[in-house]
């Protein structure tokens, strides 16, 4: 995570997912793997949950991002996403950003990953199999 020479940029992570971010100042298309970020991830709830890291910090319209996101599925993709932008704004402006985007839960990664499934239990990682009594 380092300032680049126009850019901004972090690496934001959630379940498998990986995003790369790179935030721009100034009016742009955010882009998500080359795609608009509301084709990528579409409805308004997605719309709503992108838009937090800039709402908390009063930057909306002020920035814009590009996005390389691969592994897990859609919502771990924007979780990742998120992540990413968060740690991209806090670089952008320590002392203004970082208090309210740290108080609202965005920089910590969410360490939750995916239960691997174990040898015996059926098929899922916590379901043993049925017992044959009776």
């Amino acid at each position: 995570m380092a300032k680049k020479q126009n850019y901004f940029y972090a690496v934001g992570r959630r379940k498998s997912a990986s995003a790369r971010v790179r935030l721009f100042k100034g009016k742009g298309d955010d882009l998500v793997n080359d795609l608009a970020a509301g084709k990528y991830f579409p409805g308004a709830v997605n719309k709503v949950l992108l838009d937090r890291p800039f709402v908390l910090t009063e930057t909306l319209g002020k920035y814009y991002f590009t996005v390389r996101v691969i592994g897990s599925g859609k919502n771990g993709q924007l979780q990742a996403v998120i992540h990413g932008i968060a740690r991209t704004l806090s670089l952008a402006d320590r002392e203004k950003f970082r208090p309210q985007l740290k108080k609202a839960g965005l920089l910590t990664r969410d360490p939750r990953e995916r239960e691997r499934r174990m040898v015996g239990m059926g098929g899922k990682a916590r379901r043993a199999k049925q017992s044959p009594k009776r």
